[in-house]
């Protein structure tokens, strides 16, 4: 358990959290692994969890058919996630449907599974743990918006102009 409590510590969500805050989270959580292009979840598929990479990376994907794009290529990675980084966050926030897949990129990739039903709970037993939990969202979500944003910024002014 204390290695679970000193790698909470280190992964962003968690900023700032006590070592009893740690602790409570660290008891939620349940590791699991994935091998190698294993899907963790797909696009569209309900949102329960919360996930915190341990080990390996995972690859974030939207499928292109969905958004009308011609390309062969089906799948596109928006992103690729590393040791500490978290990912199906909005779970927290919303449980509606996953607007993209995850899927593991390495040979046993281990992953923090967090249940949204328990940590809302946490996070309503204990306000403080919630606050700081919440905040680090939104911190991190800020994050995530702000370089889509740029992203989006650099195709645009970039891009040689189609014919």
């Amino acid at each position: 358990m204390s290695n679970l409590v000193n790698f909470l510590k280190q992964s962003d969500i968690f900023y700032q959290f006590t070592p009893t805050q740690l602790e409570l989270v660290a008891n939620l959580c349940q590791v699991v692994e994935f091998d190698i292009n294993q899907t963790v979840f797909q696009e569209n598929s309900s949102s329960k969890e919360l996930y915190v990479i341990v080990q390996g990376e995972v690859d974030i994907l939207i499928n292109r058919g969905v958004t009308g794009s011609l390309s062969n290529k089906s799948e596109t990675v928006i992103a690729r996630l590393r040791r500490g980084q978290s990912f199906g966050e909005v779970a927290l926030v919303d449980e509606g449907l996953r607007s993209a897949s995850a899927r593991a990129v390495q040979k046993d990739t281990r992953l923090l599974v967090i249940p949204r039903d328990k940590i809302i709970m946490l996070c309503e037993t204990y306000p403080q743990l919630g606050y700081r939990l919440m905040y680090n969202l939104a911190a991190d979500l800020a994050m995530k918006i702000r370089n889509t944003d740029l992203r989006i910024r650099e195709q645009l002014l970039y891009k040689p102009a189609e014919k």
